[in-house]
């Protein structure tokens, strides 16, 4: 298993997100958004993108990608950002998440961001019940977001350094 620095497997990391996506948040978020998404779907915004992208290989495979950036949101100034992490369904509770998941908050720790936070759909249970195991806890923020005329509610994780 390596984890790598994104750099030119824009494609198969933009691949990663959407089948996570529809399998992640089937039944939260709208089925018509989700049937939209392509294997090209992030694969530009990645390119131009301002974040650390990662990507997980195994044997060749490329099964899991994130993201990591400095916070921002201002309440979050001085904090580091998990902005994404996202395996492919058919590897989940394979360890991958957990890997990768340790790999960026040490990333963010080298960078000089000992405190951390994250963003998470309220309804998106598995993956709040992984960042607790992984240390985080929710703090009681939330805030809304809208994505084909539902509005989904986001809750935020912080690493029990930055309580």
């Amino acid at each position: 298993m390596e984890i790598l620095e994104l750099t030119k497997e824009f494609s198969e990391a933009s691949n990663i997100y959407a089948k996570s996506w529809k399998a992640a948040y089937r039944g939260i978020v709208p089925k018509a958004y989700l049937d939209k998404l392509t294997s090209e779907s992030w694969t530009m915004a990645m390119k131009n993108s301002p974040f650390r992208n990662y990507i997980l290989r195994d044997e060749g495979v490329l099964v899991a990608a994130s993201a990591i950036y400095k916070a921002r949101d201002s309440k979050y100034e001085g904090y580091g950002e998990i902005v994404s992490i996202y395996v492919l369904p058919e590897y989940l509770g394979k360890g991958y998440g957990t890997a990768l998941f340790r790999f960026m908050t040490e990333k963010l720790r080298a960078l000089g961001y000992d405190k951390q936070y994250l963003w998470v759909l309220k309804e998106n249970f598995r993956a709040r019940r992984f960042y607790e195991k992984m240390g985080f806890n929710f703090n009681g923020d939330e805030k809304s977001t809208e994505i084909c005329g539902e509005k989904l509610v986001e809750v935020c994780y912080i690493n029990r350094m930055g309580k």
